[in-house]
């Protein structure tokens, strides 16, 4: 028996932004957006299709959300604007898991007790909650569909996952040539980002029939097309393929949650500020040859995604991929010293994500 949802409803191609009016409706929103939103033109964009219904804009949003300035940002919105129904979110990963914390109506106001859930604490539910409209300018994170999002605490050395019942996106727009101006750095780790969200799906404990199909898709379009959108980034068809393959991604990894790559990745991003997309696919390689051999439906998958006839192939051929994107997967060069890997993988396999990997008790 499985069971596969995902509630977001997509719309998708090139100018799908002009749709961004009939979403909204009659409702007033925030827009949250990446700091070059303005000079890219995009916040103009969004306030002429808007007009009085947009109340307010935020485009301070850094790179790995963190407590520290989610909190006023949190409390400012929700002080100034309470009567907005709606967050639009546009940008990458960054953006929309920013425009997730924005959400919650907490009884007092205050980012504390929204701080204190993800604590464990319980969390009052008086149904003011926000709708999200999310509008991703890469092709990598999969927020747009999922109900998760990433909030850091880099003082305090930790990751928290907010998810909610309300934190599903209402409606995803996804729209290609939004993604045409997205520096070459970005372009790879948010591909990278995907590529390992469709292999974390795969080797899951979680997975289904429909999320091994769409991952399968994701990773097969991702390995074809990223090396040659990375040579010809202006391409306009490869990067409405690379933004439908992280589309496939997320909405297999809505479904599963990540795993052993990702668990092993957030130690790297807090200590190192290594990229997330990259921190979290420099290991597949490794990872690749720990899954392979645990389950035959599963190893008939990833060797479908690399054309590979063995599992010495599949992971050569990975190893050749990564490195021709100019992508190191010696854990040195991310802070781990070689006799250090093992234990970190130990350690990753305790937490959470890593719990998801297949067969984790058998290594």
């Amino acid at each position: 028996m499985w069971l596969y949802n995902n509630p977001v409803a997509i719309h998708a191609g090139n100018g799908c932004l002009d749709t961004l009016p009939a979403l909204l409706g009659e409702r007033r929103a925030i827009l949250i957006a990446f700091p070059e939103a303005a000079a890219l033109g995009l916040v103009e964009r969004v306030q002429a299709l808007l007009g009085e219904r947009l109340l307010a804009v935020e485009t301070s949003v850094q790179a790995n959300p963190d407590i520290v300035w989610l909190a006023p940002m949190y409390e400012r919105l929700w002080r100034d604007y309470p009567q907005a129904e709606c967050v639009i979110a546009l940008g990458g990963g960054s953006s929309i898991d920013c425009a997730k914390a924005m959400l919650t109506a907490t009884p007092s106001g205050r980012f504390d007790e929204l701080l204190a859930h993800l604590n464990g604490a319980p969390l009052a539910q008086d149904g003011q909650h926000r709708a999200l409209i999310a509008i991703p300018t890469t092709a990598g994170t999969g927020s747009e569909v999922t109900p998760w999002a990433t909030l850091w605490d880099a003082a305090g050395g930790r990751k928290h996952s907010l998810h909610l019942p309300w934190t599903w996106p209402e409606a995803a727009l996804i729209d290609p040539e939004l993604m045409l101006s997205l520096p070459r750095n970005t372009t790879l780790a948010s591909a990278l980002d995907a590529l390992s969200h469709a292999l974390e799906s795969l080797w899951n404990v979680h997975r289904n029939p429909v999320s091994a199909a769409l991952a399968v898709s994701a990773a097969r379009i991702i390995v074809a097309t990223l090396p040659a959108l990375m040579r010809d980034p202006q391409q306009l068809v490869l990067r409405e393929k690379l933004a439908f393959a992280a589309l496939l991604a997320g909405m297999a990894f809505s479904n599963t949650k990540t795993a052993l790559a990702h668990s092993l990745s957030y130690d790297i991003t807090l200590q190192h500020g290594t990229a997330h997309g990259i921190a979290c696919s420099f290991s597949l390689p490794r990872i690749l040859r720990l899954a392979l051999g645990r389950d035959a439906a599963l190893d008939a998958q990833l060797l479908a995604i690399f054309d590979a006839s063995s599992a010495d192939t599949a992971v050569e051929k990975l190893n050749h991929f990564l490195a021709e994107l100019g992508v190191s997967t010696d854990p040195a060069d991310y802070g781990i010293a070689p006799r250090d890997w093992d234990g970190r993988v130990a350690q990753a396999l305790a937490g959470p994500r890593g719990k998801n990997f297949i067969n984790a008790s058998g290594i």
